[in-house]
């Protein structure tokens, strides 16, 4: 802001001068003293000027909110865009309508895959959209050293970008072992962000005690991995604000909404972490967190706080997160406490989202450098054999409705030459097949849980390090699978009887389309459907989402890397044969 736009918002808030915009007839949700009041609210330069009186001279233009509600814009505290599959200007068209106008997101999906090259276009495609996008750099690229991602970024790395005045922070933690080792690498990330004042990024599934300490004392801000309200409880005792998630697969909120109370709320946020394009189009964004809290009998001023202003004081947005003089004009009007949606959406005093509708017309940026990241080699059939040296088994035993699992155990089917055979348990192969550096690996192990029967299902959405993962209970569809993929690019695939049953191809890193949501919310539906209903696949479980968190080597308790089985609680390789 410069001195002539800060005249000309002070002379507005005096009423010396015409606002650009008049919203009256308010009732106006007032997140500092927690209460609702009746107000006209005056914009000048996409700012708020102030309340206004009836001598105010009339705006250049007005807007009747007929007795409606008008909050701060919601914002989402940690989300990867890359996990709706859509392209950030296409994130934005869908999000913006739901009343979300600020978004922190970590970019650590395609840096695992791109590299800087990845980051740089998130910023570049970023930069010029409605959403006002904030980006964390990827702490962990990639997120264990027991795997194969397409990028190492180092301290040097996050030096070359954390200047950036978009750049929030050093993105989510996942290495919690290397912090409270105090691990030189981990160290040298953490002071890179001290030193440039800037925020560091939590994620500590089930650590406590002597280990939170450590953690928490490495100067953590916040924490989305909770799932309890002891972890919750925990986490704000150490003064870490807690993100209750509400992903796809990943829903939190309900769990920890009985441990936020009127003394630990401010220090509680909302977050989608991975939402498909599906659950947005359906279900929507921030707006639905919101929905759910309140449905659970959550009081709605608190409920609104937790969505705008906790974040930005989080986060340090000291611009936003409040209907208040100074703040940006990021606002939503809304009809109703009952069933909240998002009427008409205001970012920076533009009216951006009517009804529904997308207004903001954004640039495209061609995704150049960030496409064509497919390095696979030595791939055939035979590298899917899983030879085993008895009948005597470790699994990936999933928990319903979780991406956290268990070690399982269980005893299978071998042929005469020792290679496993699918028998009638609900055990079925899962292989990684690494698509970065051609080094041919693939990594085989065997999925508890998953009910898939008759083919298989392959996606080159494999958190973090964005692998081709594919799960089948035989050979020759889990190879059909991964060369649809290879020929896409990336993507998802569906393949029974040695045919692909559709595949929907993801051009930019193998993560994202620039189709727009509801065409990929569609075509996604589609092949949730037809993996449901050809393959058998369990209810509990999503045909893709669940498949790809079981490469994520931090989540507990077994996962799968390109380099074979690992356990995620010791931090090393596990064999399929027990001994």
């Amino acid at each position: 802001m410069n001195k002539e736009s800060l005249k000309k918002i002070i002379d507005v808030a005096s009423g010396r001068e015409k606002a650009d915009l008049r919203i009256k007839n308010c009732r106006v949700i007032d997140v500092f003293n927690r209460e609702i009041f009746d107000s006209d609210v005056y914009i000048a330069d996409g700012i708020i000027a102030g309340f206004g009186n009836n001598d105010f001279p009339d705006a250049l233009e007005e807007y009747d909110a007929k007795g409606r509600f008008l909050a701060p814009g919601l914002i989402d505290s940690h989300v990867h865009i890359e996990s709706s599959h859509l392209s950030p200007m296409e994130f934005s068209k869908e999000v913006v309508p739901h009343g979300t106008t600020t978004i922190i997101a970590d970019p650590h999906e395609i840096c695992n895959v791109c590299g800087l090259d990845g980051f740089d276009y998130m910023l570049e495609a970023t930069e010029n959209i409605a959403l006002q996008v904030f980006l964390q750099f990827p702490s962990c690229v990639p997120a264990t050293p027991y795997e194969n991602a397409g990028a190492v970024l180092k301290a040097p790395e996050i030096q070359s970008r954390i200047d950036n005045d978009r750049v929030k922070g050093l993105g989510e933690l996942m290495d919690f072992i290397g912090v409270c080792r105090a691990k030189d690498t981990v160290l040298d990330k953490i002071m890179v962000a001290k030193k440039a004042g800037k925020l560091i990024d939590g994620h500590s599934p089930a650590l406590f005690g002597t280990d939170l300490d450590a953690y928490s004392a490495a100067g953590i801000r916040d924490d989305h991995e909770c799932s309890t309200v002891k972890e919750l409880k925990d986490r704000i005792r150490r003064g870490i604000y807690v993100l209750l998630r509400e992903g796809t697969v990943c829903r939190d909120l309900l769990n920890l909404l009985p441990g936020v109370s009127e003394s630990n709320y401010r220090f509680c946020l909302f977050c989608t972490d991975d939402r498909q394009a599906a659950s947005l189009v359906h279900d929507g964004h921030i707006d639905n967190n919101i929905r759910l809290a309140l449905s659970a009998g959550f009081d709605p001023l608190k409920t609104i706080c937790m969505a705008t202003i906790n974040a930005a004081e989080c986060f340090g947005l000291s611009d936003r997160g409040a209907v208040a003089p100074g703040r940006r004009a990021d606002l939503v009007l809304f009809d109703s406490f009952e069933d909240f949606k998002a009427d008409t959406v205001w970012i920076g005093g533009r009216m951006s989202a009517e009804n529904g509708q997308y207004l903001a017309e954004d640039p495209h940026v061609k995704p150049e450098g960030v496409i064509g990241k497919m390095n696979v080699k030595d791939f055939s059939i035979e590298r899917l054999k899983l030879r085993l040296d008895n009948n005597s088994v470790n699994t990936i035993e999933l928990i319903p409705h979780s991406v956290v699992t268990k070690r399982g155990e269980a005893r299978v089917s071998l042929d005469k030459q020792g290679f496993w055979i699918r028998d009638d348990q609900d055990i079925v192969k899962i292989a990684v097949v690494e698509r970065h550096k051609g080094t041919g690996n693939v990594g085989l192990g065997l999925l508890q849980g998953f009910g898939l029967n008759g083919g298989a299902v392959a996606t080159s959405v494999a958190h973090d390090s964005h692998n081709i993962i594919v799960v089948g209970d035989n050979d020759r569809d889990m190879e059909t699978a991964v060369l649809r993929l290879i020929e896409m690019g990336g993507g998802m695939a569906i393949a029974k009887n040695g045919k692909v049953l559709d595949s929907l191809e993801h051009e930019i890193a193998g993560l994202m389309t620039d189709r727009n949501g509801e065409w990929v919310a569609e075509r996604i539906s589609t092949l949730d459907r037809i993996a449901r209903q050809e393959l058998c696949i369990n209810d509990s479980a999503d045909p893709f989402m669940t498949p790809c968190f079981m490469a994520l080597p931090v989540i507990p308790d077994i996962k799968i890397t390109d380099m074979g089985l690992f356990d995620v609680k010791e931090f090393k390789y596990l064999s399929v044969s027990r001994t």
